[in-house]
């Protein structure tokens, strides 16, 4: 066999220590299947004395892991730091522009940087290779970039937060509210003591940018993706959508339309939809991952599993390592994005508001005569057709009587919906904004 794979490891946090276990658990295995051995010749980390549950003796500790970058005795740095910038962009850069090949799990660095890395891996002629930093274990982006290469991706979309699916799921389960949910979450170790990152939708947005790239073959374009959260829905919205036959979800969601001037556009958002239950995203409970692609010829592939952990994300650094290892990542093939960086498309965003589609409003209203006539007259006023329209009361802070509307839409414009909250806006009526969740096509 050829001499081993030699690899440093910078962050030894839960997915560092995972990568660990598995290439000490699974050696003679792995290297069979890439034809050498893989080795951890250095590791670096914040705090030396931390207990990490493994045995680090064996590996050579490094201060300073910006040193890994000019070690002759290294092939490939793995990086596991996180974040967008700082140490981890840092490293990135110096390890490319030293000839070395990355492995990284950080989301955030390539959403905002990945073309620049690319481009720099291109010009050294290594690789640059991330499954582990969309859905965890499951390896959508292998499956986009090699399994469905032959098709053109009319659109890909799903379930890519673990801690927002396990909230709305369980709130689900339990009738609970939202605040309740995100607390026990936080108890349990499946959201950060502060989770904003994750219930504001910007991880999922991080990981939208990327699937979107490799999907359509554009550049990286992380500025325009819409984001909302999910802290604003209420359990009165699940059992609402529960009882009209949905699931709430959020969906991060991109596509490639044609504008009215005839060029092609990206949309991407990542927002809380109602899901129907016979759509194979509504049944994906927990702090599980699922991702939608749709082909032109190989129609609809669903890719699903555990979207975080030590173990599930360590399998995809592994596996990056082993197509290394095997030199699948050298030749025509291994541009970091499926096609060449110079090759890829630079689409303007899309606007959002000629898309047809069928939404949810929830209005939160005082409750007063006259109220709902004011919300249906902008509903007319702005061309929106009501489905259905359900009024259901709650005690307020304070003791103040309010009430919630909540009403479906036949489909339309979304330019219509949005012009008929214009004309709501600042209306005394209403005690807090209005929430809106698009329905789920297929």
């Amino acid at each position: 066999m050829s001499k081993p794979l030699r690899i440093a490891l910078a962050g030894l946090g839960t997915v560092g220590g995972g990568v660990v276990r598995l290439i000490e658990t699974n050696a003679a295995l792995i290297e069979r299947r890439a034809g050498r051995a893989i080795e951890i010749v250095a590791i670096s980390a914040r705090d030396r004395s931390k207990d990490r549950g493994v045995d680090l003796s064996p590996y050579r500790w490094e201060d300073d892991m910006t040193a890994f970058a000019t070690d002759p005795g290294i092939d490939v740095v793995v990086e596991l730091v996180g974040g967008s910038d700082g140490p981890a962009l840092t490293l990135a850069r110096r390890a490319l522009a030293q000839g070395k090949a990355l492995v990284t799990a950080n989301k955030a660095m390539i959403a905002h940087h990945g073309i620049e890395l690319a481009t720099a891996a291109e010009a050294a002629g290594v690789a640059l290779k991330f499954e582990a930093a969309v859905a965890g274990g499951v390896p959508v982006i292998k499956g986009l970039r090699e399994g469905a290469a032959a098709n053109a991706i009319l659109r890909v979309y799903g379930i890519l937060n673990g801690t927002c699916n396990y909230i709305l799921s369980t709130m689900e389960d339990t009738g609970a509210d939202f605040a309740a949910v995100l607390a026990e979450a936080q108890a349990k170790g499946y959201a950060e003591a502060d989770p904003s990152f994750d219930i504001d939708g910007v991880d999922a947005a991080h990981k939208l940018a990327i699937l979107a790239s490799v999907a359509f073959g554009t550049t990286i374009d992380f500025a325009p993706v819409e984001i909302t959260g999910i802290r604003r829905v209420l359990a009165a919205d699940i059992a609402q959508a529960d009882a009209l036959g949905y699931y709430i979800r959020l969906i991060g969601m991109a596509e490639t339309e044609q504008a009215a001037d005839g060029t092609t556009r990206l949309f991407q958002r990542v927002h809380p939809h109602l899901v129907p239950r016979d759509h194979p995203l509504a049944h994906v409970d927990g702090a599980t991952n699922a991702v939608v692609a749709e082909g032109n010829f190989s129609g609809r592939l669903l890719f699903q599993g555990a979207g975080a952990g030590d173990g599930p994300t360590a399998s995809a650094v592994v596996a990056d390592l082993i197509d290394i290892a095997r030199g699948d990542a050298k030749g025509p093939g291994a541009a970091p994005f499926s096609i060449p960086v110079a090759a890829l498309e630079t689409l303007a965003p899309a606007d959002s508001g000629p898309r047809m589609g069928r939404a949810y409003l929830r209005f939160t209203v005082a409750d007063r005569p006259g109220v709902l006539a004011e919300i249906t007259a902008a509903m007319r006023d702005a061309g929106v057709s009501i489905e259905s329209l359900i009024q259901k009361g709650r005690a307020g802070a304070g003791g103040t009587d309010t009430v919630l509307v909540a009403m479906v839409t036949h489909e339309g414009p979304e330019s219509a919906i949005a012009k008929a909250l214009r004309l709501l806006h600042g209306s005394p009526s209403l005690t807090e904004p209005p929430l809106v969740m698009h329905i789920l096509s297929d």
